[in-house]
């Protein structure tokens, strides 16, 4: 019987099964995940999704599965990072010509980048935090302070003052038009500042834990935390909160991006028909094949059988709203995005300005030299990252986006 997946396997090892038929994927990453492979507290396999490529401790697009220990730098720092998509009840026919109103309401109401001013706050942060940002803060404030009781270094970080904000990198905002022209806006951020505080602490103290035991391993970064141990508890509450601060600030972007298409349109709609909001980047408790498992999914979405989820594509591409198989064989997992096949500094060098401007023709966008490492072309085509997980899940809705807003 013909799988759908490659397996990979070295001596030693526990094997990694890889959705990459028809993608790319390049050796350094095939090492990466090889080393992971080696751990002796993985179930069963490490599975691989088809957006795979190198990350720093462990592979994005990777599904890590354990039993009595966990891997801080395998979930990152962006903790909690993940897509939101909300359908409206408006059609494209509703939209006006000219978007570019409606692209700078939406920077207006969500702060996004970083900027830095000489003696002034960062722009991409609330200088002083409005009130509906206030009230999403309260039931999280009680989680944070008993995060700074045991780990004070997490007090002074952007917690309240990035909930609601985008950050940078390849986190956006997008309307986006379906194959019905019914308008989605669609969404991509994590736990901000704060998250990355926390999951740079405990990546620190695991390394120092492998010192202190004299634990060598093929990668500094593959550091982990045993269950019983100091620290095992306290990360996975730190981790827990970070992920309910990301799925907070998606709802409260969600809400303000709404808000500013209906300032902009003065047309009332309904803005809750299907909405999903998905982490890529956490730890899930999970039961498979007869053990109960933490599954790291580090730029990795959960397709449970029916479980609804989102695959984004670049700026200038497609993106998927899906229904998860529930295969078993990837922990019930899909991919995260399209997958980069460039580093940032690669596509800045490769990559003009003027061939970022024909990709991105038809979205209203920033088009300068700033975002050309988010370009189309620095990613995998998004159809054949799709097709090589054809048994992990269908597509519902294919969308095309019309506005892009970038960190």
């Amino acid at each position: 019987m013909t799988t759908a997946y490659e397996v990979l396997y070295e001596q030693g090892r526990h094997p990694v099964k890889a959705w990459t038929r028809g993608v790319s994927f390049d050796d350094n990453s095939k090492q990466q995940l090889l080393n992971i492979a080696t751990l002796p507290f993985i179930h069963k396999w490490v599975a691989v999704m088809p957006d795979v490529h190198l990350g720093k401790g462990a592979t994005i697009g990777s599904v890590i599965p354990t039993i009595g220990a966990v891997i801080p730098a395998a979930v990152g720092v962006d903790l909690g990072c993940g897509m939101m998509a909300c359908k409206t009840s408006l059609t494209a026919a509703q939209l006006p010509d000219s978007l570019s109103a409606l692209r700078s309401a939406i920077e207006k109401n969500v702060p996004h980048g970083w900027v830095a001013k000489r003696g002034g706050r960062d722009t991409g942060s609330w200088g002083q935090p409005p009130d509906d940002i206030l009230q999403a803060w309260l039931p999280l404030n009680a989680g944070f302070e008993q995060l700074c009781e045991r780990h004070p270094c997490l007090k002074n970080t952007n917690n309240v003052k990035h909930l609601g904000t985008l950050g940078t990198g390849n986190h956006f905002i997008e309307v986006c038009l379906d194959e019905a022209d019914a308008v989605w806006v669609m969404l991509h951020s994590g736990s901000r500042g704060v998250g990355n505080r926390i999951g740079s602490h405990f990546i620190e103290l695991a390394k120092k834990d492998m010192e202190r035991w004299f634990i060598h391993l093929p990668d500094r970064d593959l550091a982990y935390i045993p269950e019983g141990s100091e620290h095992f508890n306290s990360y996975l509450a730190a981790v827990g909160w970070a992920q309910d601060f990301a799925l907070t600030n998606r709802v409260v972007m969600m809400t303000n991006t709404l808000q500013a298409l209906r300032d902009v349109l003065k047309i009332p709609f309904e803005a809750q028909l299907e909405a999903v909001n998905c982490h890529h980047n956490y730890i899930s408790r999970e039961h498979h094949y007869d053990k109960n498992v933490l599954v790291t999914r580090k730029g990795a979405v959960s397709a449970k059988l029916g479980e609804m989820g989102i695959i984004p594509g670049s700026m200038g591409a497609k993106s998927f709203i899906v229904r998860g198989l529930g295969n078993e064989e990837s922990f019930c997992s899909c991919s995260h995005g399209a997958g980069r096949i460039m580093s940032r500094t690669e596509a800045k060098k490769r990559v003009s300005l003027a061939e970022h401007i024909t990709a991105t023709a038809g979205v209203e966008c920033r088009k300068d030299e700033s975002v050309i490492d988010e370009t189309p072309s620095a990613y995998k085509p998004i159809e054949a990252v799709m097709a090589a997980q054809a048994d992990l899940v269908e597509i519902v809705h294919t969308l095309k986006q019309v506005v892009c807003v970038k960190g």
